[in-house]
Parts: C-alpha cells; structure tokens; sequence
C-alpha cells in the first residue's frame, strides 16, 4: 500500500530497534517514535540501508496527550499504519513506598496508557480496510506479582489482558492483536537500571538475545497469534508461574532481583 507504514515505538535501540530491522528486512516501509532525536536518527540511517523508507518522529511517550501527537503526526505526513507495534516502556525499581511519584506516574503513561490510546486511535481505520496488526510488547513479567518493581510488573499484567481481550473482539475483522512476552534481554534495560550484576536473573539459562526475540515475535504477529512467550524455557516458566501459588512466586521474584539498590529506572 502506497504511503503505509510500520509504526514502532521505543525503536532507537534495543528490542524495539531490533523490531524495526526484523520489519526492513520483510520490506516494510517505517516510522519509528522514540523520545531521543539523535539517536532515533542514528536507528533510522542504519535501517534506510536496507532500502526501505524509514521516517522519525521524536515523542515522549510519558507526557500527556503523547498518543494523540503521534497519531495527529500520521494525519499530518498522511501516512497509513498497517501494523503498529507498542515497544515503548521503562522499568522503575526500589521499594514502592521510595519511588518518585512522577516517576511512577510517567511508567504508567508510557507502559499502560501511551499503549492503549495508540491502539484506540490506529484500530477504527485498520477495522475499516479489514486489515492490520497490532503487536503489543509485555514481559514475562505478566505472569507474576514483582516485588521491587510492582508497579513495572502491573502494568506488563496490563498489556498481556489486554492484548488478549481485543484479540477476541477482532475476530473476523481482519485485524489481529499479538502480545509478545520475552524473558531477560541483554539489551543494555538491566544495566541502565543498576539491578546488581549478581542478581541471579542476568545469570539464567533464560536470557536470550533480542534480534532472536524480535525474529519469533514478528512471525507470531504475521500468523495471527494472540500470546507469544518466546522460548522454551520462558514459555515454561510463564506456565508454572500462572499455576504457583502467588505468594511463593512474589518470593521468588524479589530473590530473582538481587540486592536491593534503591531506585532503579530504565528505558527502551
């Protein structure tokens, strides 16, 4: 389709980048959002070697009214998005009771709301061509509380119903709702947030690479599946969580983080 694209949030590095490549590659024509120019510009001349078309628009995605300048950005360039993946989020760690409340309320905007208003605003029109895809980027994290990062944890609980509940009000639609849980990335998100180098989930035969992670969740999206819990031992672990006894995976979780460091936040 002439003038359609790709429309990716939280693309200038790490899984959402890795999302973008995974689409150049499939000759899917991009807009990449993220909140930092230079580097949104420096993901978009990697890609345009590709050979596909890659457009940027910088947006912070935890300030009000953010979904709406994104979607009236479109109107404006005129382009249309077939397919809008919600990569865009960050993690705030510590003791909830010490966390920064704009802080807090800034995740919330960019990991729940940013998502859901993206979603409402690019839907009507996907519905009325009876055709389009949404990928919707939760965690592992989903499937348990998260001691240390409870809110974090919550609003990946969010993205997963979510996901799940539009899936089924799409039916017949032409138009799918994926959500893609991945374990631990090595993508720099830990690093950036200080969880201790020894926290025992750096460690884990679970990490897995991103590129890999994107590969699975865009074929997943491309088939129409609504859960994808990419590889075999996080599939597993999402299993057992959802069937522990909720205290005893709370437990776990806060072991799984390491040492305590206070308040921890990171982007992607």
């Amino acid at each position: 389709m002439e003038g359609s694209r790709v429309l990716i949030t939280g693309a200038s590095s790490g899984l959402g980048f890795e999302l973008a490549r995974v689409c150049a590659q499939d000759r899917k024509n991009l807009l990449l959002v993220a909140r930092d120019p230079q580097r949104l510009e420096r993901a978009a001349t990697e890609l345009r070697t590709t050979g596909v078309t890659v457009d940027v628009f910088s947006q912070d995605l935890g300030q009000p009214g953010a979904a709406a300048a994104v979607f009236a950005e479109t109107q404006r360039r005129n382009v249309v998005i077939d397919i809008l993946v919600n990569n865009a989020g960050f993690a705030y760690s510590g003791p909830f009771s010490e966390q920064d409340q704009d802080e807090l309320e800034s995740m919330v905007q960019t990991n729940v709301a940013a998502l859901t208003l993206l979603s409402r605003s690019f839907l009507p029109d996907m519905i009325a061509r009876r055709g389009g895809r949404i990928l919707n980027v939760a965690s592992t994290a989903a499937f348990l509380p998260g001691p240390l990062m409870a809110v974090y944890y919550a609003t990946k609980a969010y993205v997963l119903w979510f996901t799940e509940a539009l899936a089924v009000e799409l039916a017949g639609t032409g138009v799918t709702a994926t959500v893609v849980c991945p374990g631990v990335m090595m993508t720099g998100f830990q690093a950036r947030a200080h969880i201790h180098e020894r926290a025992p989930m750096l460690h884990s035969p679970m990490v897995m690479d991103a590129a890999r992670v994107a590969a699975i969740a865009y074929r997943a999206m491309k088939t129409g599946k609504t859960v994808c819990v990419p590889g075999t031992l996080n599939a597993l672990g999402a299993f057992a969580s959802v069937h522990s006894p909720r205290s005893l995976s709370a437990r776990i979780v806060k072991d799984l983080h390491g040492p305590s460091q206070g308040k921890m936040r990171s982007r992607r």
